[in-house]
């Protein structure tokens, strides 16, 4: 019997993916709780959500108790989404970094110059989003508080020195300690097939000095090492056009539309827009304003497009790109 699950739920459920912190966790666990449909069809994930919960709130209950034996990094979303950089020794990633944000990492040739993470604000359009460079993944070498710092991104990017023979058998190092560790660089996000304990994260694979004539044959060598279906492309960070494209890329990546608002009387500025997923509503906009204001809302005006006509909708209205929004109460 399909479990036919509501876009609220999915939406609770991708809240719980982002979660950093362990409250944060059982809040979502216990809205996803109520949410779930209830009938033949979810009765294992009913079964899998209350052993979750039952487990995490365990895991509160140690980490109290318990002396703090590691570093543990959370850094708050900022801008449209968190987009964290991975991959092994000299792969390019604090290149990257330096080149998309203003963030200065040390870029030296020699390997694991980068020994904590390192975040950095890139803007795109009107837009911003964080990034986030991470130090190098081996067989010997793996932080502790990597999984977490990758399982609650919005999206990875996996670097790849497309110069390198050695580089597929470096990158195929780091998807395996990844999934050694329930964690999986897919083409997209979310729970694998309903299992809490096994999380996918949107990966783009960035090959640096993509501008190397071998380059395509080395990603086509980390296919056969390593088979990955999530979107790969190539980077010359010397070359402004490249790096422009990459940015673009990176922005994509994140299912994101840029909205705009306005106070009633007021003119419109289009300035510091409201990022929200693909496919979002009027009540999603207004939840992201303010908390209340989504409780409140009667309607909205909306003029979507240069010169189009205002046009009243209600809280279920699907916004667009680059929509002006004016929320009623």
């Amino acid at each position: 019997m399909p479990a036919n699950l509501t876009p609220q739920y999915q939406k609770a459920e991708e809240e719980y993916r982002r979660a950093q912190g362990l409250q944060e966790q059982i809040d979502c666990l216990e809205k996803m709780l109520v949410l779930l449909p209830k009938h033949k069809g979810t009765e294992k994930i009913q079964a899998d959500l209350k052993t979750r919960l039952k487990e995490t709130r365990a895991e509160v209950v140690a980490e109290k108790s318990a002396p703090k034996k590691t570093k543990s990094y959370k850094y708050p979303r900022q801008g449209a989404g968190t987009v964290v950089i991975i991959g092994g020794p000299n792969s390019g990633k604090s290149r990257v970094l330096a080149e998309l944000t203003k963030a200065q990492p040390e870029v030296a040739p020699y390997p694991f110059t980068t020994r904590e993470p390192l975040p950095g604000m890139m803007s795109w359009e009107d837009v911003t989003l964080q990034l986030l460079d991470t130090p190098p993944i081996t067989d010997t070498l793996f932080e502790s508080y990597l999984p977490s710092l990758v399982r609650t991104a919005d999206a990875v990017l996996l670097c790849f020195d497309g110069s390198s023979d050695d580089a597929p058998e470096q990158t195929a190092e780091v998807v395996r300690q990844l999934e050694s560790r329930k964690t999986l660089l897919a083409g997209e996000s979310g729970f694998l097939d309903d299992d809490f304990s096994i999380v996918r994260v949107r990966t783009l694979l960035v090959a640096t000095r993509g501008d190397d004539p071998d380059c395509e044959t080395r990603i086509d060598f980390l296919r056969e090492v390593r088979p990955f279906d999530f979107a790969a492309c190539t980077v010359e960070l010397d070359r402004p056009d490249s790096t422009a494209e990459l940015r673009e890329r990176i922005y994509r990546m994140l299912g994101v539309i840029r909205l705009y608002t306005k106070s009633p009387g007021k003119p419109a500025e289009f300035t510091s827009p409201y990022t929200l997923p693909v496919d979002c509503t009027v009540e999603d906009l207004a939840a992201k304003v303010h908390n209340d204001l989504a409780d409140k809302l009667k309607y909205a005006k909306l003029w979507r497009g240069k010169d189009a006509d205002v046009q009243t909708v209600g809280r279920d209205f699907v916004l667009a790109d680059r929509d002006l929004v004016e929320l009623h109460v």
